[in-house]
């Protein structure tokens, strides 16, 4: 199953989005440098993940790839 570098740095964003969106409402206000730290954290997932390619089919290594 192929997934796309796009699709993958999207769910990433998501998650790292998530959780600091979730740790930051605990004391039940969402402040200005918890908006930034959300956004950076949002736009550094999908950054490294989207840059970072996919790994291709070793034929070497029994058990991987295909």
């Amino acid at each position: 199953m192929k997934i796309s570098s796009f699709a993958k740095a999207v769910v990433a964003g998501l998650a790292a989005g998530a959780t600091a969106a979730a740790t930051a409402v605990q004391d039940g206000v969402f402040t200005t440098g918890e908006t930034v730290t959300t956004v950076l954290a949002v736009l550094g997932a999908l950054g490294i993940t989207y840059a970072v390619p996919n790994r291709q089919p070793d034929q070497a290594t029994p058990g991987r790839g295909l």
